[in-house]
């Protein structure tokens, strides 16, 4: 993002005045309204949405509830804000590393310009103090919507699981989303809401600094809630799920002391860290766009128009995605509300589809009305609108693909069992991995596709208004994955409070509380149906975890397109404005830049190591602990004093691995960025390429192996058979594939390159400063410290456990 900040400054001929943003109210939309009134209405939107996610959160508080089963959902938020508060110390630890780089470069080395005139080294004080505060903003806005959203779940959890006692599908279907759309309506509100802000009641000469550091700020936030959170959950549901084998228990048997800390790893993993990463993207995205238009872009009626313009899109993205919404549930409580079954798959797709046509329609609609002759050219409203519509529309067709090879539908999936019949563990795990392999193929081809048509658009008239307008289309794009960006929260948090309600089910013993047939029949008005209630409960899991699957690769698609604008703005800046000599490093021909390449591919596979060996070990410490501590005999449910030790390790274990992690990521990205400067292009390209497919492939992967041991269970009804073994082992297999390493590849990748952008300017500056013998020894120390992580995130994460003889496992300690 700094790179922005050095090549506007060249292009307004040095000095700080390039960061102002233009006058909004020189251009005038719908008869007369300047940019300012008509963002003010924006602002009027996103008050409208907040208030949306509010009120729904208090009808979800207020609905019906066993006392049961109320008192184990707040047990869970208990340990969920435990573990919160514990991240959140945590992530200020991190921000200091960050804090530090931003005050160096800001405070010593960018350029500004002073009050005589002079272009002068070093931020003011106090606008390097706001650039640090705003950071604080993102982290608090990333963290925020989190906790927000684990309060929103624990609250659904405990209603859905005691609407299944209907015995009608419906409840289970409704209020899951009704939860979804409360957190996705809240997080676009609060994340637009800030920006509007800033953009509107900041002076112009501080909003560019206060968008850089908010976004560095809420990148932070997400990648450290991402990553920790995924490898948390894994770690207890690795181990939760393996009791079902050793000792041949049920599903959230209330007697295993490790269902406690799985039923908080959903909220961590599964609410935390999408809420996080969610609010990260839509904000990154933005903040890309808006510093885009500003390089881009030479004529300030254009960049106000299409500033105002872009805004206008994100704010119709509400508007969309809650009129959808209404209607779809309208239509689905009308067809659904008493009847005995439903698929749960299928209102949730209409959901999606109806969401991205009428986004469709409005994107149109709203561009022919604001820019109906932009740049003196009538045909370009139809045109930008058409290269969001490829996003839009991706954000829809994606997730068809994702149900392909992960709905229990899906002919991959129930490949997956049919292999696992003769075949064992063995072929179940290798099903899984052909499922994932070919997904990656087809959403790859895909994306391919839309950005191609995308590009080909830009080619037809928009280079009359900027530099490079293939680089905007594609960040478009990345805009239009987002653009019914509610309904895709939504239906991503739908899966962790489907999983939630089976355990709440369970755990609350609600079947054996004394007279609970006649208490329920008195004071709610019904006839508890049980057997029906697992049943739906269990189906609809599947549905939670298919869609959850479909929002991952749209994240990390965000993440990859939009990873492009970033990174041409480094490339604006080091070729000195696409200089033509300079360019001819930008290739293959150039080693440094090969290097990086390769180097980019290298990184993304320790991750995906360092993260799993994470889970791993944390898996190992807490199935130790469970199998010499679990009581079968003689109790009803694990004490609490063990089930807070279980969540006691997940902890440990997540935040020993996100330390490693995100130090190997901070000091390796200083030490590509001062090795050389298109070395580090090579490898920030190399990163979100390799990324992508890594991610793609993991996710559906899991996704596949999730729900053939759903098929199992729900449709096949063999648990406790060697088919049901087999698959429960290629589903922990699939967990940190695709809930901690491929979900945590967006929110690191952006973080990587939104960070990247500051330390190649930094590595720029320094060299141009004190010469290039410096920087070679920065990006050695650099990368000793880098390597030493790396190290520790491998060999100081291993079990370290000698070979037992005996087959009596010891009580064991949390180390």
């Amino acid at each position: 993002m700094t790179a922005f900040v050095s090549a506007l400054q060249q292009h307004a001929g040095g000095g700080e005045a390039a960061l102002v943003l233009p006058n909004l109210n020189q251009a005038t939309f719908l008869g007369g309204i300047g940019g300012r009134g008509l963002l003010l209405w924006g602002l009027v939107i996103c008050a409208l949405g907040l208030l949306f996610g509010l009120a729904t959160y208090t009808q979800l508080k207020n609905l019906p509830v066993h006392r049961a089963m109320r008192e184990i959902s707040e047990l869970i938020y208990e340990t969920c804000k435990t573990y919160l508060l514990t991240q959140g110390r945590f992530l200020l630890i991190l921000w200091l590393f960050i804090g530090a780089i931003v005050a160096i470069y800001f405070g010593t080395l960018a350029q500004t310009v002073d009050a005589a005139g002079a272009t002068v080294r070093g931020f003011p004080a106090m606008k390097v103090i706001i650039i640090l505060l705003f950071s604080l903003i993102g982290i608090a806005g990333s963290y925020g919507v989190a906790w927000f959203g684990i309060r929103v779940n624990t609250f659904a959890n405990s209603r859905t699981a005691f609407g299944s006692l209907t015995g009608k599908p419906y409840p289970n279907h409704a209020i899951p989303l009704k939860a979804g759309m409360s957190i996705g309506m809240l997080l676009i509100s609060v994340e637009l809401l800030l920006m509007l802000l800033i953009l509107l009641f900041i002076p112009g000469d501080y909003a560019g600094p206060c968008f850089i550091g908010f976004a560095i700020g809420e990148s932070l936030g997400a990648a450290a809630l991402r990553v920790a959170g995924g490898i948390f959950t894994k770690i207890a549901d690795i181990g939760a799920d393996l009791m079902k084998i050793v000792f041949k228990i049920k599903e959230d048997d209330a007697r295993n002391p490790g269902v406690i800390a799985d039923c908080t790893g959903d909220n961590a993993g599964d609410s935390v860290g999408p809420s996080a990463d969610g609010f990260e993207t839509y904000g990154v995205t933005g903040v890309a766009l808006i510093t885009f238009i500003l390089l881009a872009v030479h004529d300030p009626l254009v960049q106000v128009q299409l500033l105002v313009w872009i805004f206008a899109m994100r704010v119709m993205m509400i508007v969309a995605s809650g009129a959808s919404y209404y209607l779809n549930a309208a239509v689905v409580k009308a067809r659904y509300r008493t009847a005995d079954h439903m698929s749960y798959e299928a209102p949730l797709t209409t959901l999606v589809w109806l969401t991205s046509l009428v986004s469709v329609a409005l994107t149109f609609l709203a561009s022919w009305l604001l820019i109906p002759n932009i740049g003196g050219d009538p045909t370009l409203w139809w045109k930008l609108s058409l290269v969001i519509t490829c996003g839009t529309l991706a954000g829809a067709i994606i997730p068809e693909f994702v149900k392909v090879f992960t709905s229990v539908g899906s002919r991959h999936v129930r490949e997956v069992v049919t292999s696992s019949r003769e075949g064992g563990a063995s072929l179940n795990i290798l099903s899984g991995f052909v499922a994932g392999n070919f997904s990656a193929f087809w959403l790859g081809m895909t994306m391919m596709t839309l950005m191609a048509i995308a590009y080909g658009v830009s080619t037809t008239g928009l280079a009359g208004l900027m530099i490079a307008p293939a680089v905007f289309a594609f960040g478009l794009v990345a805009f239009g994955f987002l653009g019914m960006g509610p309904v895709t929260i939504a239906v991503d948090s739908y899966g962790p409070v489907t999983d939630n309600a089976q355990s709440v089910y369970e755990l609350s013993l609600i079947e054996q509380v004394p007279n609970v047939r006649a208490e329920i029949k008195k004071d709610f008005g019904f006839e508890p149906n049980f057997g029906r209630a697992k049943e739906n409960l269990e189906e609809n899991d599947g549905a939670g975890n298919t869609f959850k699957a479909t929002a991952k690769p749209v994240l990390i698609g965000t993440a990859v397109v939009g990873a492009t604008t970033m990174i041409f703005s480094i490339i604006v800046a080091l070729t000195r404005g696409l200089q033509p000599d300079l360019l001819a490093n930008l290739s293959i021909l150039h080693p440094p830049f090969l290097l990086g390449l390769i180097t980019g591919g290298a990184v993304i596979y320790w991750f995906t190591g360092a993260s799993t060996q994470a889970v791993t070990t944390g898996a190992y410490r807490a199935v130790e602990f469970i199998k010499a501590n679990i009581r079968l005999e003689g109790t009803t449910r694990a004490s609490v004093a063990d089930s807070k030790k279980v969540v006691e390790i997940c902890t440990q274990y997540a935040q020993k691995g996100m330390f490693n992690i995100f130090l190997t990521v901070f000091f390796a990205t200083l030490a590509f960025a001062f090795f050389e400067p298109y070395f580090f292009i090579g490898y920030l390209i190399s990163i979100a390429l390799f990324g992508l497919y890594q991610a793609i492939f993991m996710a559906n992967a899991g996704g596949a192996w999730d729900n053939a041991k759903k098929i199992v269970e729900t449709e096949l009804k063999q648990k406790g058979t060697p088919l049901h073994d087999a698959t429960v082992v290629g589903d922990t297999v699939g967990d940190p594939f695709k809930d901690t390493s491929s979900v945590a590849m967006n929110p690191i990748i952006k973080f990587t390159t939104l960070f990247g952008l500051l330390a190649v300017e930094l590595a720029v500056s320094l060299t141009a400063e004190r010469g290039a013998l410096l920087s070679v020894v920065l990006a050695t120390v650099f990368l000793v410290i880098a390597l030493t992580f790396v190290w520790r995130s491998f060999y100081a994460m291993r079990i370290e456990h000698a070979v037992r003889t005996d087959k009596t496992p010891a009580r064991v300690q949390v180390r």
